[in-house]
């Protein structure tokens, strides 16, 4: 099915509020980082930082695990 529609996605088909219930933001040696929480290790939703090194640096990539 083809939806023509200038209403944006998410106000079409909401997203559940369970599947975000778990995110929360934190700072991981200066870098605020959107995470969540598994187990006693953080998995890395986001990078939210605006400084382009950051996005370089390969221990903090999306999906990765970190310990706080």
């Amino acid at each position: 099915m083809i939806l023509y529609t200038t209403v944006p996605q998410e106000q079409i088909y909401p997203a559940d509020e369970t599947e975000f219930s778990g995110q929360m933001m934190i700072e991981h040696q200066g870098i605020p980082l959107l995470v969540q929480q598994v187990n006693n290790k953080y998995r890395i939703i986001r990078i939210m930082s605006s400084d382009p090194a950051h996005y370089m640096d390969g221990t903090i990539c999306p999906g990765e695990f970190i310990t706080n």
